[in-house]
């Protein structure tokens, strides 16, 4: 190359070159550093949670739809559902209670055996700092977030009602009660009594637990049947035992002389209804009960406060 064409720098110059040669290089660095924090930031995997639902009796149709509702929002909100079933047994709760706590799970949603036996267990769980949900029945002592739950109460006095319109405010009654100690059987029976008390005419001649069991709802009534010829209304504190009642009745042949009303909502006391057995129940919502369960487990687990007590909705379903 002809000397004149050749570039002339000067030391100074020659600096200079070198330095933004260096500051190219280190701003394309930072560069690919922002590309992969970006990406990284992109790539994060959110919290995931375990939930544990225990329930009382899986046997019972009733919580086999609490299951359904909140299997349903777990899937959806990307939680793994550990479900456990009691089977009634309170100890066989608290033992699954403490095996959770020991797995262990981010937050417990209970359906008590019995509102006094699952206290200890509540216990364990809020000294383990899990969170505890109770949904359906309430328990009586420990630190619950939040009780999903219809207004028992509320639910036995429209029983009350419903069957005394249809029974022209007058004549003997009987009692199903469900298991005793819980919740549900306290509230719906105090709503009952309180509601049908105010009706001068009507006795209540026999109150009887037949633990929310179908079969036992049979027996007891057939029982009450043969010891009463004289049973116009009966109200039970579950559709189960009044499925029971209404096959002893019929054994009997006297189900066309009696009023009967469970409690739920259940498939077959809607199918009871339909065929002119049943004269109504009081709708639960129980899948609803799951879902919200669910769904109140992860705003609190997220860090969200939600309210202590959490309504479900009851409606008389007749024909």
């Amino acid at each position: 190359m002809p000397e004149f064409l050749r570039p002339k720098f000067s030391k100074l110059g020659s600096l200079v070159l070198i330095l933004l040669l260096l500051l190219l290089a280190v701003t394309g660095c930072n560069d690919d550093d922002k590309d992969d924090d970006s990406s990284d930031s992109n790539n994060v995997t959110p919290e995931t949670f375990t939930v544990g639902l225990l329930l009382s009796d899986l046997s019972n149709p009733f919580f086999v739809s609490v299951q359904e509702g909140a299997q349903s929002a777990a899937t959806r909100l990307g939680i793994t559902l550990v479900v456990e079933d009691a089977k009634n047994d309170v100890a066989t709760q608290i033992t699954q209670v403490q095996n959770l706590i020991a797995q262990p799970v981010n937050a417990l949603l209970i359906n008590p055996v019995d509102g006094d036996g699952i206290v200890p267990a509540i216990q364990a769980a809020n000294a383990a700092g899990i969170p505890v949900f109770t949904i359906d029945r309430s328990a009586s002592g420990g630190d619950v977030v939040a009780h999903i739950a219809s207004d028992n109460v509320a639910g036995g006095s429209m029983a009350a009602e419903y069957l005394a319109t249809n029974i022209n405010s007058a004549g003997n009654v009987v009692e199903l009660q469900g298991i005793e100690g819980t919740s549900a059987a306290q509230d719906r029976g105090s709503g009952f009594n309180e509601k049908i008390a105010t009706y001068a005419d009507i006795d209540v001649i026999v109150q009887q637990t037949a633990n929310f069991s179908r079969e036992e709802g049979q027996t007891v009534f057939a029982q009450i049947l043969a010891d009463n010829p004289d049973i116009v209304g009966v109200f039970a504190h579950n559709d189960e035992m009044i499925l029971g009642a209404i096959d002893a009745a019929k054994e009997a042949g006297r189900a066309a002389d009696i009023k009967f009303v469970g409690f739920d909502g259940t498939e077959g006391a809607i199918e009871a209804i339909d065929a002119g057995d049943l004269l109504a129940t009081i709708a639960q919502q129980p899948a609803e009960m799951g879902r919200i369960g669910v769904e109140t487990a992860d705003k609190v687990l997220k860090g969200e406060t939600v309210e202590t007590y959490i309504p479900v909705d009851l409606a008389v379903i007749s024909r």
